[in-house]
């Protein structure tokens, strides 16, 4: 039996949700009904379901969510990390910090050598900045505890987040590609018929 850990960006990130159905919602039931059929364990750690359920009105499959995926936070105490992931993502912290103070002076001086100030400066700042500091870097608590789920109970990490999928690469996390997860779990069903 297989296990997978779950992550808010399979129901939220439309690259990777459209693969079950056009809407959200959709894809949640449409998930559920393949994870019903197929020899699959899947979990989401309690502090993931809590921003899924944040972000998205799940109130009318929560239920079925509940029973086909167990909500379970890593042993944060029991685990134990090696420390060249914690020393990698202190420097990588710092280099990002560093990287957005340089965006952030570049457009200062530019906002000062305008004469008014444009209203897309501040949107390119934001996304020059969100890139600089959070692309690819596990930033959250919600993405760690996927992780280290994974870990703990040596599932499969599904998730588009690439901050997360570098992490649980740097610590042995076997990982499954979200946009093949509806096909994957459609041949495990197909299997269990056999």
């Amino acid at each position: 039996m297989r296990r997978f850990v779950l992550d808010t960006s399979l129901f939220t990130n439309p690259h990777v949700y459209t693969q079950f159905a056009e809407d959200e919602l959709g894809a949640v039931r449409a998930f559920l009904e393949l994870v019903r059929e197929a020899p699959a364990e899947c979990y989401m750690p309690l502090s993931v379901y809590e921003e899924f359920r944040g972000m998205r009105d799940i109130s009318t499959v929560a239920a079925d969510f509940e029973t086909e995926v167990w909500i379970r936070s890593p042993r944060r105490f029991q685990l134990q990390l090696p420390s060249e992931v914690v020393y990698e993502l202190i420097h990588e912290v710092r280099s990002r910090i560093d990287r957005g103070l340089r965006i952030a002076e570049e457009h200062t001086k530019r906002a000062g050598a305008a004469d008014a100030l444009d209203p897309g400066m501040i949107t390119h700042l934001r996304e020059q900045y969100r890139e600089a500091m959070r692309k690819g870097l596990v930033d959250s608590r919600e993405d760690v505890d996927a992780v280290l789920l994974a870990m703990e109970l040596d599932a499969e990490l599904a998730t588009a987040d690439e901050g997360m999928r570098h992490m649980g690469n740097r610590i042995g996390v076997k990982l499954v590609t979200p946009e093949y997860l509806q096909q994957i779990l459609t041949n495990l069903a197909g299997r269990r018929r056999r």
